[in-house]
């Protein structure tokens, strides 16, 4: 960690005009306009693959996330320079986005399919999708699973942990002896077996969906792995550089 880069000082003035913006101007909806959206809703925006990691739902889920992007992504700025870094960060972010949208739409396309199947049309989904309410006596699914289906389409994704993780993933690869450590976990340990723990954790998470509170696991684990690729290639052609 070092002093504040150029970019990552940019990035973190934009998230906290766009956090502090709404306490201003309430008649601006900026999560409804900026938080990516299911593709089905009428609220998507193919923009909200970029906008939605300017955007947090509370102090401490930004707190968290700028901390994060100065703490790991400053060295990496230092060491690939401001053009690489944005590439990169972006590139994480989009990523992550788009593949928090693949699986969204494969947990969702399931339980349409299984709609279908009891009988209901693409009227009676649309009907359940808008108002939440359905006829018991027509779908022998549980309510968990009806819930599910409804929050799949109605609740958007915000922040930039999926890019932070794309960071953290490279800070591990460049750094993989640095010492980390968690607040509730106060012993430092080695970012080449931190970072691991940390993505298997939301996997784990993601798959099982024991998530303690909302958060978008595969937005994490897109955002890793996107940013996986990109710096390990970086790392097998370190020589050349991006001017």
């Amino acid at each position: 960690m070092g002093r504040l880069t150029e970019s990552i000082k940019h990035l973190i003035i934009i998230n906290i005009i766009l956090f502090v913006a709404p306490q201003f101007f309430k008649g601006i909806d900026l999560q409804t306009l900026f938080a990516l959206h299911f593709p089905e809703s009428p609220e998507f925006g193919i923009w909200q693959y970029v906008t939605h990691m300017f955007m947090h739902g509370s102090f401490s889920h930004i707190l968290f996330n700028m901390y994060g992007l100065w703490a790991f992504g400053t060295p990496l700025e230092q060491m690939w320079g401001r053009n690489k870094f944005l590439f990169f960060y972006f590139s994480a972010g989009i990523g992550a986005g788009a593949i928090y949208t693949l699986v969204n739409y494969f947990q969702f396309n399931g339980i349409y399919e299984q709609l279908i199947s009891q009988g209901l049309n693409a009227g009676d989904i649309q009907s359940l999708l808008d108002t939440g309410t359905y006829n018991t006596s027509l779908i022998s699914l549980s309510n968990e699973t009806l819930s599910e289906f409804y929050n799949l389409y109605h609740t958007p994704a915000v922040g930039a942990s999926g890019a932070i993780y794309g960071v953290l993933v490279a800070y591990g690869l460049s750094f993989p002896n640095s010492k980390l450590a968690l607040m509730f976990l106060p012993v430092p340990i080695s970012a080449k077996y931190f970072i691991p723990v940390m993505i298997l954790a939301d996997l784990f998470f993601g798959v099982t969906r024991y998530s303690i509170g909302n958060i978008a696991h595969f937005a994490h684990i897109g955002g890793a792995l996107i940013g996986f690729i990109i710096a390990w290639y970086w790392k097998q052609n370190q020589f050349k550089r991006w001017n």
